[in-house]
């Protein structure tokens, strides 16, 4: 069982930065394609970013150039820095460890960005 807790959330003006956290309960990089989800109110979930065992980034059109993925193996944490957030970026952003053998993800941590 993988256990995925996010951190880092918020509410800053447009234009601000946050970075956040997925801390995971081993070390699991090697095994699970990581990546950052979100869910905006009313919308389906959608991916941000994700990262392969090889250390493959794949990036969201609507996030490229702003956004960017990075994972710790000695701290089993992966993180999301969010530069130039819009008002569009409002929404629950969830850590999600997938492979073939299991599928988990966090509580999710809530960033509003607004004026």
């Amino acid at each position: 069982q993988v256990q995925l807790v996010e951190s880092g959330g918020g509410l800053v003006q447009p234009g601000g930065s946050l970075r956040l956290s997925c801390a995971a309960s081993a070390n699991i990089f090697s095994l699970y394609v990581m990546g950052w989800y979100r869910q905006a109110p009313g919308k389906q979930r959608e991916l941000v970013a994700s990262i392969m065992t090889s250390g493959r980034i794949n990036y969201a059109d609507f996030v490229k150039g702003r956004f960017s993925i990075s994972r710790d193996h000695a701290k089993n944490t992966m993180y999301l820095k969010m530069n130039s957030l819009k008002t569009e970026d409002t929404a629950d952003y969830y850590c999600n460890a997938h492979s073939g053998i299991g599928d988990y993800w966090g509580q999710g941590t809530q960033v509003t960005v607004s004026s």
